[in-house]
């Protein structure tokens, strides 16, 4: 018993950790997306093109975009720092994430402290080859994401435990909520001292899984894009995606003159700096999915809708269309991925490969596409008005031959051995078209999926990433999946004995909340 709770504690912390990893990046995407128009409208190549861009008036409102996109970037850490204890901790998530930026803070204030005591503390145009760096004015050691992810996680650990403390009635003014950012300073206060001299160990570590990523040439990229697809159906692909994007793991470069580690990291500052982009760098980034989410993942819709029975083509038909635009534009797969996951993990393991080769194609073929996303916004902004350095045009023509394949494997595969994808099944009147419509609406029989999931005395605690519930529940049996499927679930993961995912699609947010206002 004491180990299924380790397990079933293992898998409730990583998917939660997985999941608060989504706020900040969300806001890197979008913030990525502003850089990304202003860095190309400010592009002399552009101005020479299209000369009107040259106004000073539109010069300015493009330098300015470009300003405001790069803070995420630049705040990245802090803003880890405070989302991951706002997203863990269960209660008072306002204290959580305001002692996570006290914490932070306190950490490097520790750290500079403990660099000047002895004499550590390297001259400003030493900085990098000490392995320090500038944080919010601080003279401090370069962590990159992982300091915040650090603070963020301890933050989260003193919150559960200290949240509603009692104290002896002469300091009860500084007992429950109160006390949090109190315990948070002195131990992060501590944490920082210890830092300097245990850092080198983490440092090391990174760099190992940098250097084998980096060795492993084009294959590189190759097992980041099929790991990450891998991963994807347990909801621990973040963490991956996170090392890649944030840490050495992902590489490390000088631009203009500072230090920056992490593909996404280099990315955004190479492009704010006007430096020429990175290669290497965009090789973990978007270019590698576009293949696989603009293009061949809306052949597997194709091949779904063509094998289905045709009295059931109008009723799936909405449903994927909705995956294939969520897919081409925003990137966001899931929707198409889980029509065929359960059915077939075969097929899914054709996708991981897939998906992998388009990483290390692109990658060969010196495509440089950077940001997180691999849709269409992402092939316009970052590979079309970037100008053709780029070779966005080398994206349409993989893309054909991946569409090509997917559709040509899928459908033989789905024919051949009679695969139930949707439209398939004999009783497909279960599928009803109102079901699909409100799915798309985010209308969904809130009610019903309560029940279906034992109801609120079985739930210990629900949140949600960008298109699954996350749940950790008491009685996994008293979780009806099939039900879960009527009331328009794609699909119902289970983890262990108490965690289960259930794959909503575009439209959780509001399924959540419906959810919340239940219990």
């Amino acid at each position: 018993m004491k180990k299924k709770s380790m397990k079933s504690n293992f898998w409730e912390f990583f998917q939660g950790l997985g999941k608060t990893f989504m706020l900040p990046v969300a806001l890197l995407a979008f913030m990525g997306l502003m850089l990304g128009v202003g860095s190309a409208f400010t592009s002399p190549t552009t101005i020479e093109t299209i000369p009107f861009l040259g106004n000073p008036i539109l010069q300015i409102l493009f330098s300015f975009m470009s300003t405001i996109g790069g803070f995420a970037f630049t705040y990245l850490p802090v803003l880890f720092a405070m989302a991951i204890p706002l997203g863990l901790v269960r209660y008072e998530k306002g204290v959580a994430a305001f002692s996570g930026f006290i914490g932070y803070v306190i950490m490097h204030l520790s750290i500079n402290f403990y660099l000047t005591e002895t004499n550590q503390l390297a001259e400003a145009e030493k900085l990098r080859e000490a392995g320090q760096g500038m944080v919010m004015g601080i003279q401090t050691l370069e962590m990159g994401v992982l300091g915040g992810i650090i603070v963020g996680v301890i933050v989260y650990l003193l919150h559960n435990k200290f949240y509603d403390i009692q104290l002896p009635d002469a300091f009860a003014f500084f007992g429950g909520a109160r006390f949090v950012p109190i315990i948070t300073s002195l131990t992060l206060a501590v944490v920082g001292i210890l830092l300097p001299i245990i850092w080198p160990i983490f440092a090391l570590g990174i760099a190992g899984v940098g250097s084998i990523i980096q060795q492993s040439g084009a294959f590189g990229p190759f097992l980041f894009g099929a790991g990450e697809r891998l991963l994807l159906p347990f909801g621990l692909h973040h963490i991956l995606v996170a090392m890649i994007r944030f840490t050495e793991a992902g590489g490390t470069q000088i631009v203009d003159g500072q230090t920056i580690s992490g593909a996404l990291n280099i990315f955004y500052a190479q492009l704010k700096s006007g430096e020429a982009i990175s290669p290497s760098v965009t090789a973990f980034l978007s270019q590698g999915k576009m293949p696989s989410f603009m293009f061949g993942l809306p052949a597997v819709a194709l091949a779904i809708y063509h094998t289905a029975r045709p009295e059931n083509r109008k009723k799936i038909k909405g449903l994927l269309i909705s995956g294939v635009l969520a897919a081409f534009v925003t990137g966001i797969t899931e929707p198409i991925e889980f029509l065929f996951l359960f059915v077939s993990p075969v097929l899914y393991g054709i996708h991981v490969v897939l998906t992998g080769l388009g990483f290390m194609v692109m990658s060969l073929l010196g495509v440089v596409i950077g940001n997180t996303d691999g849709g269409v916004l992402d092939f316009l902004i970052f590979g079309i008005l970037q100008g053709t350095y780029t070779k966005w045009y080398l994206v349409l023509a993989v893309g054909i031959v991946w569409f090509a394949v997917y559709y040509t494997v899928f459908r033989y595969a789905i024919a051949k051995f009679n695969l139930k994808t949707p439209g398939r099944e004999e009783a497909t009147e279960e599928i009803s078209e109102e079901i699909i419509t409100n799915k798309k609406k985010g209308k969904y029989d809130a009610d019903r999926i309560l029940s279906a999931l034992g109801g609120k005395e079985n739930i210990e605690s629900l949140d949600n990433c960008i298109t699954r519930l996350r749940l950790v529940v008491k009685d996994m049996d008293k979780v009806n999946q099939p039900v879960l499927k009527e009331c328009g679930a794609l699909g119902v993961v289970v983890l262990d004995e108490h965690n289960v995912q259930v794959i909503i699609g575009t439209q959780v947010a509001s399924v959540k909340t419906q959810l919340d206002k239940l219990a």
